[in-house]
């Protein structure tokens, strides 16, 4: 009885110095992370909205313009960065980090599709206040498709860059993601497991294997500000990867596809995996959608072909 007794007090004792090392190990990995300050806040507002701040900048004059980045691990506004400025010298330009996401608020809450729709269609509402033309990148344009079937009427103009199959978002939740999800959200251990996911070495090479057409041309700048970004905000920088990573933003958006009629124009990467049967999909759901691949691009056109890219905005917009 003694023997068992004693056992269970050195295992209490052990996880918990166990936890307090990797508490510290967390806190140390996200202050590092932030040393080289990517994420500047020059020209920067913030929209206030129900389930937490919104950060945005505004740039330009002309018609509106607003740029949606994708959602994977560290996305936000900075995926802009290479196109914002001619972007403004036509278009009052407004960039925003969705939530979760970037300089914005990171929520402790499960994120849906239904979620960045109705902070899509608040922020033009309230922020950009008239009919608005919209950039949107990856998984963010599956919000805009049914931002825009909702609200159609404060959408002008809609381009997608490499949007995510049809198919794919179809795909349901599995007890497989609630449980993943479950632990990447423990609150310290869970925390550990999303630092793994991304760390430099991992962010470093997913730009490597995935985003890039010409892996030697990676932008250590953009590199930086990815891992910048998926650390800010401490413990609640994984909540938004948790929820994707579980299909919970997913949706089924065939119907919502087929009935925009905004114009809609897809533009793919060269060497974006699938992305000719991707643009063959949505133009099946919708006819009247146009599309055009830029050369020497893969994930990220308005990065690694930053010319052609505008040339196609400013046919198109």
């Amino acid at each position: 009885m003694k023997d068992s007794k004693h056992k269970l007090l050195t295992l209490a004792a052990l996880t918990t110095i166990a936890a307090g090392v990797v508490h510290v190990a967390n806190r140390v990995i996200v202050a590092s992370s932030q040393l080289k300050e990517m994420l500047d806040f020059f020209n920067h507002n913030y929209y206030n909205w129900r389930f937490g701040k919104i950060y945005y900048t505004k740039k330009g004059s002309g018609s509106p313009l607003l740029l949606i980045h994708d959602t994977m691990p560290g996305a936000s506004g900075y995926e802009w960065s290479r196109v914002e400025k001619q972007l403004a010298q036509e278009h009052t330009v407004y960039t925003i980090d969705l939530l979760g996401c970037g300089r914005s608020e990171k929520a402790g809450i499960a994120y849906t599709n239904f979620l960045f729709v109705q902070i899509i269609n608040d922020f033009i509402k309230n922020v950009i206040k008239e009919k608005a033309d919209v950039i949107a990148s990856g998984f963010s344009c599956s919000f805009v498709t049914t931002a825009a079937a909702y609200n159609n009427e404060i959408f002008n103009k809609i381009m997608f860059i490499n949007p995510v199959s049809i198919n794919a978002l179809a795909q349901c939740t599995t007890k497989k993601d609630k449980l993943f999800k479950f632990l990447i959200e423990l609150p310290i251990f869970g925390t550990l497991i999303y630092h793994i996911i991304v760390s430099r070495e991992t962010i470093n090479d997913f730009f490597l294997d995935n985003l890039y057409y010409n892996p030697f041309h990676v932008d250590g700048d953009v590199q930086d500000a990815y891992y910048e970004a998926s650390h800010k905000g401490g413990y609640y920088a994984k909540y938004l990867y948790s929820s994707q990573s579980a299909k919970y933003m997913n949706i089924n958006i065939r119907h919502a596809l087929s009935t925009i009629d905004n114009s809609i124009y897809i533009v793919e990467g060269e060497d974006e995996p699938n992305g000719a049967s991707i643009i063959e999909d949505y133009s099946k759901v919708n006819p009247a959608i146009e599309s055009v691949i830029i050369p020497c691009s893969k994930h990220f056109p308005h990065i690694e072909n930053v010319e052609l890219f505008l040339d196609q905005v400013g046919t198109f917009f």
